[in-house]
């Protein structure tokens, strides 16, 4: 008996050690400045340096953190800091909030034609496709609209027109993560380029969807025999955009095995995109236009002919956190600047979110926001901070539908492909974010005792590339401590 007592003594106090803890306490706990071994030998394997990562874990309902590892310490969050903008967007403005797409008649209708000015006047939906814009048109025809003799006037008047280099971030100014947000955004700004190869020619077909005339192809892509692998790592795109036409040169090789695959660019101006897709969508449902495109903010006595109400917010952000959808994550911030009733810029936008934030006992005093889609290189947020948000959002009445936009591990999202087949699938909602130095992950783990905790990770290193491992590992030790 005193030698079992010796040897449970024995094997209790090496796993306190080998936990790092430097005085006896519960095995499943670890004390709070400490990193779980797991994820300190997974950072030390991933050549990642402690000093570079905040950790913030936290069980519901707790008292204190289970880790707090340089919890306090600014770091850049990626594309993380949409929870930030969701979490304060459901609040301030409702699950069931929509966006309204306006037209209104400047003029009379004799007969089937308009006399005067269109305008369609934008509220920053994020989502407006080009099926919606499509229905939209199709409602002014109902109204027995065929010709408009007069301009179309684009209201775009709620959001700063003064946008910045789509290219700034990286220089990819035609990559759809780089569009700019607009009051009028429609369809993402973006076209679909369908790659197919032709055996017959030996070439590589393109389709463009939509097939606006403002767009030039060059297709110099080489048909090849062989695997397909990453083929979009093998086909470049040059593009001189001027605003209203835009030139996509395309070269490289693309191989047979590949099939038809589709591509994404962000071309022309969002004006000039509007009024091209209009006089396209137009046309085909039989209506006459040959007026200008300009902008122009409506005034009163106008008359509204047709409407269109965008998704409810509660599903808008399952996009924004599930997909990391960069655009609609930046519309939904300058829509809460809105909620204001002037127009908006990303500055003003932030300081009513840490206006929020300070009344739900949040100061957030370290948080930096750019345009609250973490597409930043100076966004910054401390991994405590947004661990005591994921607690006071779990408290809040948008908790279900704040939960329910992240990805659910090993099942959907930007975390389908990690961690599955083990015990974490299907047991957390967690966001990720990454760009070049960073990888951040943020959310909630339900562990195999059923206890929901709040999890936060913010890796800001040069081999953060490396970081998922770690992040892996961090999971497992919270699901199954």
């Amino acid at each position: 008996m005193l030698m079992t007592s010796m040897k449970i003594t024995k094997y209790l106090f090496l796993f306190i050690f080998l936990q790092g803890a430097g005085h006896a306490q519960m095995p499943s706990q670890v004390a709070p400045a400490q990193l779980p071994l797991p994820v300190a030998q997974a950072l030390a394997r991933a050549g990642i340096a402690d000093t570079s990562v905040g950790v913030y874990v936290h069980e519901i309902g707790a008292a204190e953190p289970v880790v707090a590892h340089r919890a306090e310490q600014p770091l850049n969050p990626a594309s993380v800091m949409k929870l930030v903008t969701t979490y304060a967007g459901l609040e301030l403005l409702g699950p069931a909030y929509q966006w309204s797409t306006d037209i209104y008649a400047d003029g009379v209708i004799q007969n089937d034609v308009l006399v005067g000015n269109l305008i369609l006047k934008g509220s920053g939906d994020p989502k407006f496709t080009i099926e919606n814009f499509w229905m939209l048109l199709r409602s002014l025809r109902a109204k027995g609209v065929r010709e408009i003799r007069g301009d179309l006037l684009l209201d775009r008047s709620l959001f700063t027109t003064d946008h910045p280099d789509p290219g700034r971030f990286d220089g990819e100014p035609a990559q759809p993560y780089n569009t700019t947000p607009d009051a009028l955004l429609t369809n993402f700004k973006s076209f679909t380029f369908t790659f197919a190869p032709d055996a017959e020619s030996r070439s590589v077909r393109i389709v463009v969807d939509p097939p606006l005339p403002q767009i030039q192809i060059v297709n110099n892509l080489t048909l090849t025999e062989g695997s397909c692998g990453i083929w979009y790592t093998r086909v470049k795109a040059q593009t001189q955009d001027s605003g209203d036409t835009a030139r996509v040169t395309l070269t490289g090789a693309y191989a047979r095995s590949c099939g038809e695959q589709s591509g994404y660019y962000s071309l022309l101006g969002h004006r000039e995109y509007v009024g091209a897709l209009f006089a396209h969508l137009w046309r085909d449902l039989g209506g006459v236009f040959n007026g200008r495109v300009r902008d122009g903010a409506s005034v009163p006595g106008v008359t509204r002919l047709a409407s269109h109400r965008s998704l409810a917010l509660s599903e808008i952000v399952r996009d924004i956190n599930k997909i990391s959808n960069n655009v609609m994550a930046r519309q939904l911030l300058l829509t809460i600047g809105a909620t204001q009733g002037a127009q908006t810029t990303p500055d003003r936008s932030g300081r009513v979110l840490q206006q929020f934030l300070a009344s739900r006992g949040l100061p957030m005093a370290q948080l930096v926001i750019e345009n609250g889609s973490g597409l930043s290189r100076i966004e910054r947020v401390s991994a405590q901070d947004l661990g005591q948000m994921l607690l006071a959002a779990f408290r809040g009445p948008t908790m279900p539908e704040f939960i329910a936009s992240m990805p659910l591990v090993g099942v959907d999202g930007t975390m389908y492909r990690r961690l599955t087949n083990t015990g974490v699938a299907g047991q957390a909602h967690i966001k990720t974010g990454l760009i070049a130095g960073v990888r951040a992950l943020a959310g909630y783990v339900l562990d195999g005792k059923g206890r929901r905790v709040a999890v936060v990770m913010l890796i800001n290193h040069p081999n953060s590339h490396n970081g998922n491992a770690v992040q892996d590992a961090l999971l497992r030790w919270v699901h199954s401590r």
